[in-house]
C-alpha cells in the first residue's frame, strides 16, 4: 500500500466513521485513499470548523475525532478547534500535510514546523518520516490522545512519504487502561463522608459514559449527596433529580456559592476545577482549602496542581464510581436536608427568568424549547453572554445532551451542532449562537445543507460583541470601542444556501417559527434581534 492507503487502513481498524477536513494539495494521497473507504469524509469551509467538528465528534463518543487539513495556513486554521480540545480534554488527533521530507529547512512554500507551533497545546506532536511507521504512530496517537487527560495529538504527514509504498499491517484497535481507586482510598473515602455533616460533589472532566453518569446518579441518591455539573458539563447529571444543585460556572447560583463555600467535604469528580467553575480561583483557598478535598481525575499530573486533596484518586470516573457504590451507606444522613434545599435553590434559581427589555427575548425562547424537545434533544453553543440563557435555563435531562467549549471558543455552536447532528441524525440538535459568536464559522451553514445535517440554529443578534461590551460598561464606562457590529439578515443568508431561514421578532412568533424549523427537514435557521440592552439575565447595560 501506499503511505496514503495505510493511513487510512488504520483509521478504520480504530473504528473511525467520520473525518473532517479541508482538502489540501499536501495530503492528496490520503484523500484517494478515503475515496474507496468506508468513512464518511466531511469537507468544511474553513480549517478552523473542520477542527471543531472533530473535536464535537470526539467529545461526544470518547474516541478521538479526526481531522485533516493542510500545511501552512491550514494548519494554522486549525489550531482553534486543537485549543478546545486541550481546555476541553477531549480526545482529537489532527493530521496535517506537510512539505516534502528533502525540502525540509529551507523555507518551503508553506512550511512550518509544527512541533514548535503546536508543542504547548497538543499532548503530542509527531511527524511520520517513514510510512512502514505509519500504524505505530497511529497506534501511540490513539493512547495518548485517550489515555489519563485525554487531549489533541497532532501529526505531519510529508506528502512526499504518503506516496511511498509500505509493507505494514494497521495496528489493533487502541483501548486505554481505567484508572480505578485502591480499597484503602475507599475506605478513606467512607470514613469522610461519615465525618461530614455538609458534603458536596462537583461533575466535570471528560471520559465520562453513559454507564457512568447513571452510576454518579445511583451514588447521589443512596448518600443523599447534592451534585453541581461544572462549567459547560451540565449533562452529566438530570437536571430534575431531586440531588442536582445547580451549574457551577460562569454567572453561579449565589445560594450555590454559598452552599460550596459552606461545605465541609468537597468531592471534585473529573473535572480540574479550573478558573471557570472556581469563580476565578476564589471559590476555593490554594492551595489549601478551609473543606476538606476529595479530588478524582483520571489523569496524577492533575491532582494536586492547583489544590492539595486530603484525598487524591487516579481513576476514571466510572472507575471510581463502581467501587464508590459498593460502599455501605450509615442508617442516618445528617446533610438529606440540605440536598433537598439544594434542589429547591437550584428550581428556583432557574424555573422563570428575569424580565428583560426587547420584543423578542432569550429568556422566551429558551424556556419555550425547554418545554418542547424531548429529553434527548442535543443543545450546542459558542461563547458569548447569550450562553447564559441556556445554561441557567435549560433543563439538561441526560448524557449526550450537552456539546459546548470550556475553553470559551466563539464559532463552536455551528461546527458542534453539525457533527452532533452526524453522529446521532435521529436526535434534534439545536445550536444557540450569538450574531459575533455564528460569523466565526457561519459558512459552515454550507457544510450543513451538503451533509444534509438538519440542525436548528437560533441566532441571538443584539449588534455588538456583547461580553466585551459587558466588561466594558463596567471597567470603562460610557467608552464602548470596537464592540459594534454590522450583521447581515442571517436568515436571508441561511436562504441563500438553500436552508431555512425565517427572522423572529416578537416573542409571540417563536413557537411556530420554531415549529417550522422543526418540521423544515433540513438545516435552520431562525434570526432573533435583540435589544442591545439586554446583555444578560436579569441585567442591562
Amino acid at each position: 500500500m501506499t503511505g496514503g492507503e495505510l493511513l487510512v487502513a488504520c483509521l478504520a481498524e480504530q473504528g473511525v466513521k467520520r473525518v473532517y477536513c479541508v482538502p489540501g494539495e499536501s495530503y492528496l494521497a490520503v484523500l484517494d485513499a478515503l475515496h474507496d473507504a468506508k468513512i464518511r469524509t466531511i469537507t468544511a469551509r474553513q480549517e478552523g470548523g473542520a477542527a471543531m467538528m472533530a473535536e464535537a465528534d470526539g467529545k461526544l463518543t470518547g474516541r478521538p475525532g479526526v481531522c485533516f487539513v493542510t500545511r501552512g495556513p491550514g494548519a494554522t486554521n486549525a489550531a482553534a478547534g486543537v485549543h478546545v480540545a486541550q481546555q476541553d480534554s477531549t480526545p482529537m488527533v489532527l493530521f496535517i500535510g506537510q512539505i516534502a521530507r528533502g525540502h525540509t529547512g529551507r523555507d518551503a512554500f508553506q512550511e512550518v514546523d509544527y512541533r514548535q507551533m503546536f508543542g504547548g497545546i497538543a499532548k503530542r506532536v509527531e511527524q511520520v518520516e517513514d510510512a512502514a511507521r505509519i500504524p505505530e504512530i497511529v497506534s501511540r496517537a490513539w493512547h495518548v490522545a485517550m489515555a489519563g487527560r485525554p487531549g489533541p495529538v497532532v501529526v505531519s504527514l510529508p506528502e512526499d512519504m504518503l506516496r511511498d509504498a509500505a509493507d505494514a499491517p494497521p495496528a489493533r484497535r487502541v483501548e486505554v487502561a481505567e484508572a480505578a481507586p485502591s480499597e484503602a482510598q475507599m475506605e478513606w473515602l467512607s470514613s469522610l463522608l461519615r465525618a461530614s455533616a455538609r458534603p458536596f460533589v462537583v461533575a466535570g472532566g471528560s471520559r465520562w459514559n453513559p454507564e457512568a453518569a447513571r452510576a454518579l446518579r445511583m451514588l447521589a441518591e443512596r448518600w443523599m449527596l447534592p451534585v453541581g455539573c461544572s462549567f459547560r458539563r451540565q449533562q452529566l447529571f438530570d437536571h430534575e433529580h431531586f440531588c442536582y444543585a445547580g451549574d457551577v460556572g460562569l454567572g453561579i447560583n449565589p445560594a450555590l456559592r454559598a452552599r460550596i463555600e459552606a461545605s465541609d467535604l468537597l468531592i471534585l469528580l473529573g473535572g480540574r476545577f479550573s478558573e471557570n467553575p472556581s469563580q476565578g480561583f476564589a471559590l476555593l483557598a490554594s492551595p489549601n482549602p478551609a473543606q476538606r478535598i476529595v479530588h478524582v481525575h483520571p489523569g496524577p499530573e492533575e491532582l494536586g496542581r492547583i489544590y492539595a486533596p486530603n484525598l487524591a484518586v487516579n481513576a476514571t470516573p466510572g472507575g471510581f464510581l463502581t467501587r464508590a457504590l459498593e460502599m455501605t451507606v450509615p442508617d442516618t444522613l445528617p446533610w438529606a436536608g440540605e440536598t433537598e434545599s439544594a434542589h429547591a435553590d437550584y428550581l428556583a434559581w432557574s424555573e422563570t427568568p428575569p424580565e428583560a427589555p426587547g420584543a423578542v427575548t432569550l429568556a422566551h425562547a429558551v424556556t419555550h424549547m425547554r418545554a418542547v424537545l424531548g429529553p434527548d434533544a442535543m443543545m450546542t453553543n459558542g461563547a458569548g453572554n447569550f450562553a447564559g440563557w441556556l445554561h441557567r435555563f435549560h433543563r439538561f435531562r441526560r448524557y449526550g445532551t450537552q456539546v459546548a467549549p470550556t475553553s470559551g471558543s466563539m464559532g463552536y455552536g455551528l461546527p458542534a451542532a453539525i457533527a452532533a447532528k452526524l453522529a446521532y441524525p435521529k436526535r434534534e440538535v439545536v445550536c444557540l449562537a450569538g450574531d459575533g459568536d455564528l460569523q466565526m464559522t457561519m459558512q459552515e451553514i454550507g457544510t450543513a445543507m451538503q451533509e444534509e445535517a438538519a440542525v436548528i440554529v437560533v441566532v441571538a443578534d443584539n449588534g455588538q460583541y456583547g461580553t466585551i461590551r459587558m466588561h466594558q460598561e463596567r471597567d470603562y464606562p460610557g467608552r464602548p470601542s470596537a464592540t459594534r457590529l454590522v450583521n447581515p439578515d442571517f436568515a436571508a443568508l441561511a436562504r441563500a444556501y438553500g436552508a431555512h431561514g425565517e427572522r423572529v421578532e416578537r416573542d409571540a412568533d417563536f413557537a411556530d417559527a420554531f415549529a417550522r424549523a422543526r418540521e423544515a427537514g433540513r438545516c435552520a435557521v431562525l434570526h432573533l434581534p435583540l435589544d442591545p440592552d439586554a446583555i444578560a439575565p436579569g441585567r442591562t447595560l
